[in-house]
């Protein structure tokens, strides 16, 4: 039978719906609202699409949002500057630098002049910490998280299976592979990581019970590398060329979709199912932040 979908828009909203609750009851508990500031250098035309997504989303979640646009020739003095002030501003309680940044600016110093307590993207050595050794107390990366959340959300439970991540990126393949490994509810697999250098990635992927693919190549995972009721969670967007649709491109994810769902038990689409949790988690840290803040804990 064809796979499950697992529909990412309609599980984002589930969560940015309990968000929003949350920060309500913070605001009349407390008289905090979180609070998020993006900051975006340069005028990069998928960054702006990014940061506009995120700053509607936080305004209809009743945060506060501000929204930094610097010039592409700002410099790294001027940018760090820019983000101390918001490490000291406290109704700011996350702070996200969209990249890419312009290539006069050292991407390793913005994260780690982000002050720790507001690094909501999961991206300072300090939380990249607490996340491996399983301190709950830190934050959680916003697409990994957003796709251990999509399987707990659906039913499927990680525990005793055989997990392949394909890709080793900062962002989503290390931090994939520390949540799924960590003895806990909702993980306690056994994980592979395959990446550019893995001679037969397929000879691994055709093991796994769950595949997460985060290789950043359009259709790389075909139906030849998944073996069948397998759970199948693509992280990729791709944009490839097809004259049918509007501007000449359409996305695709990093697994051949039709194929794969055809042998899978349960798969995301592309656009439609990871990438809607990346924002919805993003909120959630935020909301985490806020209520650390205040002496609450970040749950509750």
């Amino acid at each position: 039978m064809p796979a499950r979908i697992i529909d990412g828009k309609i599980i984002a909203e589930q969560v940015h719906a309990e968000t929003a609750r949350a920060a309500a009851g913070l605001l009349a508990a407390t008289g905090v609202r979180p609070g998020i500031a993006v900051v975006l250098v340069g005028d990069d035309p998928a960054s702006q699409v990014y940061v506009g997504s995120k700053e509607r989303k936080a305004g209809e979640l009743g945060f506060l949002s501000r929204k930094i646009v610097l010039p592409k020739a700002t410099s790294q003095a001027e940018l760090l500057a820019v983000i101390a002030g918001l490490n000291a501003d406290p109704a700011i309680h996350g702070i996200l630098v969209q990249s890419p940044v312009p290539k006069q600016i050292d991407e390793r110093a913005v994260i780690l002049a982000i002050d720790p307590a507001k690094d909501v993207d999961c991206f300072h050595p300090y939380n990249v910490g607490k996340l491996l050794i399983g301190d709950t107390d830190g934050f959680q990366p916003c697409t990994p998280w957003g796709v251990m959340e999509l399987m707990r959300r659906s039913g499927i439970d990680p525990a005793g299976r055989h997990a392949v991540v394909i890709g080793r990126s900062n962002i989503v393949g290390k931090p994939m592979l520390a949540l799924l490994m960590q003895k806990a509810a909702g993980a306690d697999a056994t994980v592979t990581v395959c990446h550019s250098r893995t001679p037969d990635i397929a000879a691994f992927t055709r093991q796994a019970d769950i595949v997460v693919a985060a290789i950043g190549k359009p259709r790389f995972v075909t139906a030849a590398m998944v073996k069948e009721g397998a759970v199948v969670l693509d992280v990729g967007i791709n944009r490839v060329a097809d004259a049918t649709a509007k501007g000449g491109q359409r996305l695709v994810g990093d697994v051949d979709y039709a194929p794969v769902a055809e042998k899978a038990s349960a798969i995301t689409p592309v656009p439609g199912g990871v990438g809607p949790m990346t924002i919805a988690m993003l909120m959630r840290n935020t909301l985490r932040a806020a209520r650390r803040a205040t002496g609450l804990p970040a749950e509750g």
